[in-house]
C-alpha cells in the first residue's frame, strides 16, 4: 500500500478534504481549478474526448471527419445500431492510419490535461483512456492507481480502472474476469474507486441515452461484502439515480466533470 502525503495531517486533528471528478472528456480549464481548496484530487478517468454527444463539434471524431459525420454516427449508436455505425466508421478511415492519427491526437489531449493536475492527484483510468500512454504523460504529482490502493487523509482508497467489454469496443474495455481480479486485488478499503459503476439498474441507466450503460457484478458484490464507506465512480452521463446506499457503502456517481466542470467533494 502507498501512503498519501495528507495521511499525517489527519493524525494531527486537521480535517481532509478529497476532491473528485471523472468523465473529463477534455474540458482542461476547469481541470486546472478541479483541485482548488481541497488536499487531493482523485480522477476516475475518461480524459480523452473522442466525440461529444452534446456537442457534435467538439472531439478527435469531428476534427478528422466533420460535424456532419459525426452527426450520423451518434445517431447510429444511439439507435442501438452498432454494426451500421461500425460499417460507416471503417468507410471513413479507409485509406488512413487509425491508430496513428487516434495516437498524435490523444497525445496532445494528454498533454494538455496531465499539465493541468494538481499535486496531489490520485487518478485510475476510464474506458476511452489509453493507459499505455499515461506513464509519458504522468508527472511525479500524479499517482495512477489500477488494482491497487493507497492512503489519504488516515483513509484508504482503493482504485480499479477501465470498463466491461460492450459492442462500443472503446480503447480499455476488459473482461468481466479480468475486472473481478483487480476488484478482489484492492481489497477492503474505506473508499473504493471505479470508473464505472456498480451493477444495479438505477445507477448504470443513462436517462437521455436511453440505455443502459454496463456495470460490474464483481464490484456490486465487492460493496455487500467488504462495506466501504464510499463507492465513487462515473461513467454514466446522465443516470437515472446519482446516488444511493448498499447496505453500509454510500454509492455515488460523482459527476460528468466534462459538463458541470465542477468536482464531488469529500471531507473528514
Amino acid at each position: 500500500m502507498r501512503a498519501g502525503p495528507n495521511s499525517r495531517s489527519a493524525s494531527a486533528g486537521r480535517r481532509t478534504r478529497v476532491h473528485v471528478v471523472s468523465d473529463v472528456h477534455g474540458n482542461t480549464e476547469a481541470l486546472a481549478r478541479a483541485g482548488d481548496g481541497a488536499d487531493a484530487l482523485v480522477c476516475l478517468g475518461d480524459l480523452v474526448l473522442f466525440l461529444d454527444y452534446a456537442d457534435h463539434s467538439r472531439g478527435i471524431f469531428p476534427d478528422l471527419f466533420g460535424v456532419e459525420n459525426a452527426d450520423r454516427i451518434v445517431a447510429l449508436r444511439t439507435e442501438r445500431r452498432f454494426e451500421e455505425a461500425r460499417d460507416f466508421g471503417r468507410e471513413l478511415w479507409a485509406g488512413l492510419d487509425r491508430n496513428a492519427a487516434i495516437v498524435a491526437a490523444v497525445r496532445k489531449q494528454y498533454a494538455e490535461m496531465f499539465a493541468a493536475l494538481p499535486t496531489p492527484t490520485y487518478a485510475t483510468y476510464g474506458n476511452v483512456d489509453i493507459p499505455g500512454l499515461w506513464p509519458e504523460y504522468a508527472g511525479p504529482g500524479t499517482t495512477v492507481l489500477d488494482g491497487d490502493h493507497v492512503e489519504i487523509g488516515g483513509r484508504v482508497f482503493g482504485f480499479v480502472g477501465g470498463g466491461l467489454r460492450t459492442p462500443m469496443r472503446t480503447p480499455y474495455e476488459i473482461s468481466d474476469e479480468e475486472y473481478a481480479a483487480k476488484i478482489e486485488a484492492v481489497g477492503p478499503v474505506d473508499v473504493l474507486c471505479t470508473h464505472i459503476p456498480p451493477e444495479v439498474p438505477e445507477l448504470t441507466y443513462d436517462t437521455v441515452a436511453r440505455r443502459f450503460e454496463r456495470g460490474s457484478r464483481a464490484l456490486l458484490d465487492a460493496i455487500r461484502r467488504t462495506r466501504p464507506r464510499y463507492a465513487l465512480f462515473g461513467h454514466v452521463h446522465q443516470p437515472l439515480a446519482r446516488r444511493m446506499r448498499i447496505g453500509d457503502t454510500e454509492c455515488v456517481n460523482v459527476g460528468h466533470f466534462a459538463s458541470t466542470g465542477r468536482p464531488w467533494a469529500l471531507e473528514w
